[in-house]
């Protein structure tokens, strides 16, 4: 039993890092139909028990989001749990949270792809569902925390009845541009990369429904010569535009709290902040989900644990860019010598809300430092406990420049401690439970692999070249790939 074990491990384990040898990206004795039964198997199998079982209850969890939002409307934003002087909430912070989550995504799709890493193939349709699905999640909250989510549409640039524009000058309606325009660039991108393996889906359709159904949703797609030229063209090009994105987004995200005058928001080292903290806490939902997919699916001959460890060192550099983030704005407030900067910063290591500052800091900064050692990236139960902690920590981190900033502010008497009503404790599960509603219906209806790409960077996509043993570069490999298959 142990030899097994031990055999069945090495086969799966590419994760070494002998410069003569050039790890797998996919292991085991797979071709291209292999990959493609695998992966289409995911889609045309039914779906095992604990997918009903997951189901059921984040279809319950989405059900009581409504419920919450429709009582919530009816009634009042009373219901939450808002105070003076803490007049933004659970809502902002679950904003920021899930655009956060959505960065991975947009991150292994296009700026690795750019930079011509083969190993994001396995992993990024993955992440891009996950983007799109957190973008909804997150585009929920600025509708609702207005209070009069009637006239919400006063945040789109077009006038409204009392022939009033809006305040382009407000951080809300920057929110509006750069949410909106990530979120539509990345399900064109999203939607851009799965039309081949859409194609694949209608050819092996077995019912009407399914056939017509990716008939229409590949358009048209025959595999030809210039479907692929079009398709590369096309994908590099989205590729560049989203590349800004990812920057953009979460920068003027944190223009929401960095062009006030609040002690603890007011500093220009929010930008790169938050971007480094969306990129961490993307990465740690990807390893979240992933691991569990895999193993439940069958995958592990495709998600491999090099992608598992190669996410494990993202997660790692970027701990670090935010750990520096941290200490850096406890200098900026003792060396700039206000006094109200360096309490606000005391306050939330030692004030009523130091047991979350604790908290994000223990878990953003102290446990991605066991990814130094191999055997927690590569242990796939300790790499899975540690990004769900590292999801925990970097939700606390908003939590803690919302709340904590807001609840002391220039007059004591003003002071306060926010506790979360019972709705927004409600609203704030009902946000996962629409979450993976989405994503289990993703995994049931489309390729969560893209399994062109996947192709792509086999051995077998280049046997045409004389002594070639690499796996080669994107352009004309996708192609050839599924040419092959």
């Amino acid at each position: 039993m142990s030899a097994t074990y031990t055999n069945a491990h090495s086969y799966l384990d590419n994760t070494g890092d002998d410069p003569a040898v050039r790890a797998k990206l996919v292991v085991g004795d797979n071709d291209f139909h292999s990959v493609t039964e695998k992966v289409c198997g995911v889609v045309e199998r039914p779906q095992p028990k604990i997918w009903w079982v997951v189901f059921a209850i984040s279809s319950s969890l989405t059900l009581v989001l409504l419920a919450t939002i429709a009582y919530l409307i009816t009634t009042g934003i009373g219901v939450w749990g808002l105070m003076v002087p803490v007049g933004w909430g659970y809502a902002i912070v679950n904003f920021v949270f899930w655009v956060g989550i959505g960065h991975a995504g947009t991150l292994i799709s296009a700026i690795l792809f750019l930079l011509r890493q083969r190993w994001r193939t396995s992993i990024n349709r993955f992440a891009e569902g996950m983007t799109i699905i957190a973008v909804v999640c997150a585009g929920i909250f600025p509708g609702i925390h207005v209070g009069r989510v009637w006239v919400a549409y006063w945040m789109a640039p077009i006038p409204n009845q009392m022939s009033m524009w809006p305040n382009f000058r407000s951080p809300l309606l920057w929110d509006v541009f750069a949410v909106g325009t990530y979120a539509t660039v990345s399900l064109l991108f999203w939607y851009m990369g799965m039309i081949p393996d859409l194609a694949t889906l209608r050819d092996r359709a077995k019912t009407k429904i399914r056939f017509y159904a990716y008939g229409i949703l590949s358009l048209g797609w025959r595999s030809s010569n210039r479907h692929w030229h079009r398709f590369e063209f096309a994908y590099l090009l989205l590729a560049a535009l989203a590349t800004p994105l990812v920057l953009s987004v979460h920068s003027v995200v944190s223009f929401d709290f960095a062009v006030s005058i609040m002690p603890g928001w007011h500093t220009t080292i929010f930008p790169p902040y938050f971007v480094a903290g969306a990129i961490f806490s993307g990465f740690a939902m990807v390893v979240t989900l992933v691991i569990p997919v895999r193993k439940i699916y069958g995958l592990e001959e495709i998600i491999t644990a090099r992608h598992l460890e190669n996410m494990a060192k993202i997660m790692l550099a970027t701990s670090m860019m935010v750990g520096f983030a941290y200490s850096t704005e406890f200098f900026v407030a003792w060396y700039s010598g206000n006094t109200y900067e360096a309490f606000t910063f005391m306050n939330r290591a030692f004030g009523p809300y130091a047991w979350a500052y604790w908290t994000m800091v223990t878990c953003n900064v102290l446990v991605p430092q066991f990814f130094w050692f191999k055997r927690f990236r590569t242990k796939t139960v300790l790499l899975w406990i540690a990004s769900v902690l590292i999801n925990v920590g970097m939700w606390f981190e908003r939590f803690v420049i919302v709340v904590s900033s807001l609840s002391r502010d220039y007059l004591p008497t003003s002071w306060g401690y926010y506790r979360p009503s019972i709705i927004d404790i409600l609203t704030f599960l009902g946000s996962f439970g629409l979450f993976f509603t989405l994503f289990l219906l993703f995994i049931r209806f489309l390729p969560i692999v893209g399994m062109a790409e996947v192709k792509g960077v086999m051995p077998q996509a280049h046997l045409d070249r004389p002594g070639h043993r690499g796996h080669g570069d994107y352009h004309g490999d996708i192609g050839g790939a599924e040419v092959l298959s």
